[in-house]
């Protein structure tokens, strides 16, 4: 079976083009600008190319074909247009990731399935990827593209730590206030509910997918079963980083409405995601994937993630900006309290 991925190199890709490779004998294509060293895996091919340069891209394949061609880079309807001219004839099978904030905000219901209304009006990315969706559907009903699109809702790998408020460098100086005993914000009252996925566990629902059938016209969340608070998420990091917590806990409209001004998207990543509760319904995967199950707890996964951050330090970028940001609104919340 062959396979390529426009992309190849992320947080979710990454785990399924090496569980392809070495675990399932998959011959993978990995197509992208090749700024990211892939390792050493078998039976995987780099073709560096920019996906919207499409006369370099067909030059660059010839006459090669696909079982499955999977989109992880696309955000915007130009995108999936573009890969719909250049794969409509080269391949059995396109699937396209999309996104779990996709659905609808504020949720009518917590436990989320594939059939809840898709409308998010807090986050673009979230209605660019609904009509990502639409385009492609709509393709399949009329003209038989043969599409799956997959919704994955947090997923992680060792190179990050799952945080829902965090500056534009990630999550590391958020580990540095830990460390230092800082008070870390917690969005809301941190009991909502919430789903985190390691990327291994990820690649077995999404490579069962490839080439089944039973996949084509059809959506699927990918998440593992765990279900945490926001409260117990930063809990269990701060037990395996050996600290006590000091959380602060701020309204997500506070944030939104204080973080705007500074660049940081709090609507959009908190009102339109992380601060609703959910739980997602997988039994319509597990139809057809019985093997996707949480085998990495978080409690597992933060630890090889914090192991693989403290020991590389290209991992460690720090973040003075969100740091100064974070002590400001703290210290203005302090004194609003003494005002009142």
């Amino acid at each position: 079976m062959k396979a390529l991925f426009i992309g190849g190199s992320g947080t979710i890709s990454a785990a399924i083009v090496r569980r392809l490779s070495e675990e399932l004998n998959w011959e993978v294509y990995i197509l992208n600008r090749g700024n990211r060293d892939l390792g050493d895996l078998k039976n995987v091919t780099q073709i560096i190319a920019d996906i919207n340069d499409e006369e370099d891209v067909l030059n660059k394949l010839g006459d090669m074909k696909f079982d499955v061609v999977s989109e992880f880079i696309g955000f915007t309807v130009d995108a999936v247009e573009r890969d719909y001219r250049l794969f409509k004839d080269r391949t059995n099978q396109y699937i396209f990731i999309s996104s779990a904030s996709a659905y609808h905000k504020p949720a009518s219901d917590y436990l989320i399935t594939e059939g809840t209304t898709l409308a998010n009006p807090h986050w673009e990315y979230s209605r660019n990827k609904i009509a990502c969706e639409e385009f492609l559907m709509d393709k399949y009903r009329n003209e038989g593209f043969p599409v799956t699109i997959v919704r994955p809702s947090h997923t992680y790998d060792e190179r990050s730590i799952p945080l829902g408020v965090h500056g534009k460098n990630g999550s590391f100086q958020v580990i540095k206030r830990m460390l230092e005993g800082k008070p870390v914000i917690i969005q809301g009252d941190g009991t909502s509910l919430w789903t985190l996925t390691f990327n291994k566990d990820f690649a077995v629902g999404f490579t069962a997918l490839m080439g089944n059938p039973h996949a084509y016209g059809e959506a699927f969340q990918i998440t593992g079963d765990e279900t945490l608070s926001w409260n117990q998420i930063y809990q269990t990091i701060a037990e395996a980083l050996g600290v006590e917590l000091n959380a602060y806990h701020i309204s997500s409209e506070y944030l939104s409405a204080v973080g705007d001004k500074y660049g940081f998207d709090f609507e959009g990543s908190l009102i339109g995601d992380k601060a609703v509760s959910v739980v997602f319904d997988n039994s319509k995967l597990k139809r057809i994937v019985p093997d996707m199950k949480t085998n990495i707890p978080f409690s597992e996964g933060v630890r090889i993630a914090l192991d693989y951050v403290m020991s590389h330090e290209e991992c460690q970028v720090e973040d003075p900006e969100f740091d100064s940001w974070c002590d400001r609104v703290i210290i203005a919340l302090e004194n609003a309290k003494l005002s009142v």
